[in-house]
């Protein structure tokens, strides 16, 4: 477990996570269609969690405290360190307790972890313009709009434009080593 809020945890994505998060995501397909789609069956999930093994990509449960049943999962991807030090936010809530509040808390996690322990410096969020919750969430947590990128990814049979928001690490800010100096 990495930090908690009085309702939720995050805790890492493991590949023992595979039975209850292919079950949620199955449960939620008509929460996340047509916004993303994630691994469904075991092969997918064993596939899709090869991104995390070279340290570029971090996954995370965000789990209810009071019944640690998994609430969504949150992405940092695509870590890219040098004069850049971001990457992107990728998230999702199961629809079991969708609405309740436990994504934006989680994400703050995710958020606090990503600027201290990372020590990034930004972050991107890119969200389809008619996914009304998934924008709400972002304004919530402080994301800035920054424009609209055209046929963006290629989602559920589509390339799919998505407007970008960003949010940068709050002052003081500890650099990463491998930030230059000049």
């Amino acid at each position: 477990m990495l930090t908690t809020t009085p309702r939720v945890e995050l805790h890492p994505l493991t590949r023992s996570d595979q039975d209850e998060f292919c079950t949620l995501v199955r449960a939620s397909s008509a929460l996340h269609r047509p916004w993303m789609q994630l691994p469904a069956t075991a092969e997918e999930f064993q596939d899709w969690m090869r991104r995390f093994d070279d340290g570029t990509n971090r996954g995370f449960l965000i789990r209810v405290r009071e019944t640690g049943e998994a609430a969504g999962t949150v992405n940092i991807n695509s870590i890219i360190r040098g004069r850049y030090q971001g990457a992107s936010l990728g998230y999702a809530a199961f629809a079991p307790s969708a609405g309740s509040g436990y994504m934006t808390e989680g994400i703050a996690l995710v958020l606090r972890y990503a600027f201290t322990e990372l020590r990034l410096h930004r972050l991107e969020a890119c969200i389809q313009p008619a996914n009304k919750a998934s924008l709400a969430l972002v304004r919530r947590l402080g994301f800035r709009y920054e424009g609209v990128s055209p046929a963006y990814l290629y989602i559920d049979g589509e390339w799919r434009d998505h407007e970008r928001w960003a949010v940068t690490a709050p002052h003081p800010w500890t650099p990463d080593p491998s930030l230059p100096e000049v």
